[in-house]
């Protein structure tokens, strides 16, 4: 079973999530057993509407334990900085095309969101940033069409 890599802020997300779906379980077997009491199973659209809740809310308990399970908790603010870039670093760059400065977190694929400046380990951005130091240059094949960056900057918070 490989590991999947995942910041501490994605874990402790994930269980927040999970604790939410824990405890609304209960709540949807109280829905189904109230729906039940209402009669005729076959057309007791409640009933229906409940067990189909509670098949989305078990489905959703079952990914996330098993994330939690392969996941493989990174905490970069334990390590040295060495200007390096790697899992879980926040990196400003210069785009040299448009003259703009901007600052991504590589994370895992379940935590990205670019809206945010969140973005996978498994992008190609991330894939050309992965082993690169602090002043290096990057020339990136995006789906958008080549990227130069400059690294300005580094950090492991």
């Amino acid at each position: 079973m490989e590991k999947i890599p995942m910041t501490v802020r994605g874990e402790q997300q994930l269980r927040q999530e999970l604790d939410a779906l824990m405890k609304r379980r209960p709540l949807i077997s109280e829905a189904i057993a109230e729906a039940r009491e209402l009669g005729d199973l076959k057309e007791n659209a409640e009933y229906h509407a409940a067990r189909e809740e509670q098949g989305i809310c078990e489905a959703q308990i079952r990914d996330i334990e098993y994330k939690l399970s392969v996941a493989q908790v990174i905490d970069v603010t334990k390590m040295t900085n060495h200007g390096k870039v790697i899992f879980g670093a926040t990196v400003t760059l210069f785009d040299v095309n448009t003259d703009e400065e901007v600052t991504y977190c590589i994370v895992g694929d379940d935590e990205a969101d670019i809206k945010r400046g969140l973005i996978s380990v498994n992008s190609p951005i991330a894939r050309g940033l992965i082993g690169k130091q602090e002043g290096d240059e990057v020339s990136i094949v995006t789906p958008g069409g080549n990227k130069e960056f400059e690294i300005e900057k580094v950090e492991y918070i």
